[in-house]
């Protein structure tokens, strides 16, 4: 095809959401994982900002589109359009300030209540560089993780530790229960579970497979 360009050449397209209280660092573990970006004079994002990067999983070419929105109470009227079709999201708390962690409860609510069931949650301790002013201990991320079937990990976007691991974690989650599910379809002799490029897949009753997933930084 005339001006085809090889950034456009993709498996599959998965939304994601990044969601969690203003300031916990979404923004920068966005910027991070798709540009190797950090900002120490980041304002806070207003409505809702999305960037792509591709990464080969098993074979494939898996573009992440993913979503950034302002954490603030005033912009939640987006919520829905800004949920529908994701497939993977993180929930990002900062380990330096405890009440972050205190609202993963409500913000888990919020995207289970605009989600499939299936979707694939990693909770995110952002700021781990921050030793000396830790509020939030990696036992108690953990603890809450495993207690709701989230993966977990401990990030810093400053020193990009963990940021690449957390993303593609969640991709290739979500690349194995689609992998699962095509091979479902083909013993049920579907014709075929392939979807066009470019098309969003959403994840049906696929609960049952979550597994746990535990990785801080050091």
């Amino acid at each position: 095809m005339a001006g085809y360009r090889a950034e456009d050449e993709y498996d599959y397209l998965f939304k994601l959401v990044l969601i969690g209280d203003s300031g916990v660092g979404k923004s920068n573990l966005l910027s991070r994982f798709t540009k190797n970006e950090f900002n120490l004079e980041s304002k806070s994002t207003i409505g809702v900002e999305f960037a792509t990067r591709s990464l080969t999983i098993d074979g494939k070419v898996i573009k992440a589109q993913i979503w950034d929105t302002a954490g603030q109470e005033r912009y939640r009227a987006i919520t829905s359009a800004y949920y529908r079709g994701a497939v993977g999201a993180l929930l990002v708390y900062d380990v330096t300030r405890r009440a972050t962690f205190e609202n993963v409860l409500r913000w888990l609510k919020e995207l289970r209540d605009h989600t499939d069931p299936s979707i694939v949650v990693m909770l995110i301790g952002n700021k781990s560089d921050l030793r000396h002013l830790v509020a939030v201990s990696t036992e108690d991320g953990r603890e809450l993780a495993e207690r709701e079937s989230l993966y977990f990990m401990e990030t810093s976007a400053l020193e990009a530790t963990n940021v690449d691991n957390a993303f593609s974690e969640v991709l290739t989650q979500i690349h194995q229960i689609l992998s699962r599910k095509a091979v479902e379809a083909t013993d049920d002799n579907a014709a075929s579970s392939v979807l066009p490029k470019g098309e969003t897949i959403n994840l049906k009753d696929e609960t049952s497979i979550w597994k746990k997933f535990s990785c801080c930084s050091s």
